[in-house]
Formats: C-alpha cells, sequence, structure tokens
C-alpha cells in the first residue's frame, strides 16, 4: 500500500501535470499541421514547376503577343448580334434542359446511394459507382461522345450536361439526405408507415431547400459549361465563338465573349433570387 500511495500525485502537482499534458498536445498538433503544410507546400511547387507555371521566360516571352491579341480583339465587333440571338436562346435551353434531366435521375439515385434510406447495402454500393462513373468523365468527352451519337445541335450538349450532373447533382443529394435528423424519421417509422411514406413526410421536407439550392447552383454551372460544348459542334453561342476562332475574327470573338458575358451574368443574378426564395 505504501508503494501506491507514493505514486499518486500530490493534489497541488495535478494541475501542473495537466498544464503540461495539454502543452505536448498543441506542440503535437502545431508540428503535426506544420507537417502537413510542408508537404501540401512541396505538392504545390513540384506541380507548378512540372506544368511550366514557374518558366518565367517564357511566361515574359508571351506577354507581348498576348497584349498584340487583345489590341486585335478591339474594338469588339456587334454587326452580327442579330444572329447570335438564336444560339444564344440555344444555349440557355442547353442548360434548362440538362440540369433538369440531371434533377430526374439524381432523386432517385441520391435515395439509393444514401446510407440511411437505401433498401440494400449493394444497391448503395451500385448506385455510388454509378454517381463516381458519371462524375469522372467531363462534359465536353460526353459532348463529344454524344455528337458521335446524334449529330451536331443542341441535343448533345443537353445529353453531355444532363449526364454529367447527374454524377454531381446525385452526390450532393446522397450527402444531404444522410444527415437529415433522425427523430422525424423515427417517428414516422413507428407510426407503421412504409419506406416510401418515411421518405416522402419526414426526409423530404428536410432536404428540399438544400435540393432546390443545388439545382439552382448547377443550373448557373451548365449554363456556362454550355458555351464551352459549342467547342465540339454541341450547339449553342459557343459554336458561333469557335468559328469566329477558326476564320481569326477576332473582334467577333471579343463581342461574343461580351454577349456571353451579359448572358452570365444575368443568370447568376436571376439565380441568386430563385436561392432566395427557396431559402
Amino acid at each position: 500500500m505504501k508503494g501506491v500511495e507514493e505514486c499518486v500525485l500530490p493534489p497541488r502537482d495535478a494541475p501542473r501535470f495537466e498544464a503540461a499534458r495539454v502543452l505536448d498536445a498543441c506542440r503535437a498538433r502545431r508540428m503535426k499541421g506544420a507537417a502537413i503544410f510542408a508537404a501540401a507546400s512541396a505538392a504545390v511547387i513540384a506541380s507548378a514547376w512540372i506544368s511550366g507555371l514557374l518558366d518565367f521566360q517564357r511566361l515574359s516571352e508571351g506577354i507581348p503577343d498576348f497584349f498584340s491579341l487583345l489590341c486585335e480583339m478591339l474594338p469588339p465587333d456587334f454587326s452580327k448580334i442579330g444572329s447570335w440571338m438564336g444560339p444564344v436562346a440555344d444555349t440557355l435551353a442547353m442548360s434548362v434542359a440538362g440540369t433538369a434531366l440531371a434533377i430526374a435521375f439524381s432523386l432517385p439515385l441520391g435515395f439509393l446511394a444514401a446510407r440511411n434510406t437505401s433498401p440494400h447495402p449493394a444497391v448503395y454500393a451500385a448506385s455510388r459507382l454509378v454517381l463516381n462513373l458519371l462524375r469522372s468523365v467531363p462534359e465536353l468527352i460526353m459532348g463529344i461522345i454524344f455528337v458521335a451519337a446524334v449529330g451536331f445541335g443542341a441535343l448533345p450538349g443537353v445529353l453531355a450536361l444532363g449526364f454529367h450532373s447527374v454524377g454531381m447533382v446525385g452526390k450532393f443529394f446522397a450527402e444531404s439526405i444522410e444527415h437529415v435528423d433522425p427523430k422525424p424519421v423515427e417517428a414516422v417509422k413507428a407510426s407503421g408507415a412504409g419506406r416510401t411514406a418515411c421518405i416522402f413526410v419526414a426526409v423530404l421536407p428536410q432536404v428540399l431547400g438544400q435540393m432546390a439550392d443545388v439545382a439552382v447552383y448547377r443550373w448557373e454551372y451548365n449554363f456556362r459549361a454550355s458555351t464551352v460544348l459549342g467547342a465540339v459542334g454541341a450547339g449553342g453561342i459557343g459554336f458561333e465563338l469557335i468559328g469566329s476562332l477558326r476564320i481569326l475574327e477576332y473582334r467577333e470573338v471579343s463581342a461574343i465573349i461580351l454577349v456571353i458575358l451579359a448572358m452570365v451574368t444575368a443568370v447568376d443574378a436571376f439565380g441568386s433570387k430563385l436561392r432566395k426564395i427557396f431559402k
């Protein structure tokens, strides 16, 4: 007993040892943070070196060419603006239709890819695999595939935007569903309701606002992405932009860029108003 009593710290020494323990923990966290920062910095520097971002000679040689090209783009030539309104409308229609297609597929996939609403672990794993697959293929590659499948025009753009967006929107839907408050779900289950009733009564009302927010954000993104899809023949104002670039009509290019900028600004402003409505 005497040996045991000697090992017990006096009460007056307890605060000192507690402070030492806290200081050791803080020191360990600082060392861990410093190691992570050093590793991240090394990765950034190596990536910049490999990609040529640190090739200052090459960058300095390109600056005069950049300003020369910029001078060739001024002033913008809006003489064909009337013929661009159709492609602008196509771009807007592509973004809306693509987002609607994404939501239609993302809703069921989101519930199947959430642990708390998926009917079986195998269904959960398969749904997550589908979302990962769709998310891993860029919309530009999908645009090339669908142009080869269905031809030129807005349709391949809609399909590319829609199916690529399913991967992103479905993942966000699934994450939102997994973080719902379980108490309403348990209450509905206790009343004898089935799985479908639980989803519509207890789960969906909790995530509907977040889903609407994600859908609006994705529509804004799809409008910007639809201009890029014109480069592969998917129609829209991007197709007109690439056409002007190919014939070196840089003044028309700058005018089309300004039209795209105006449309993107209008879409972003409208999207902000929609998000305020859903909150």
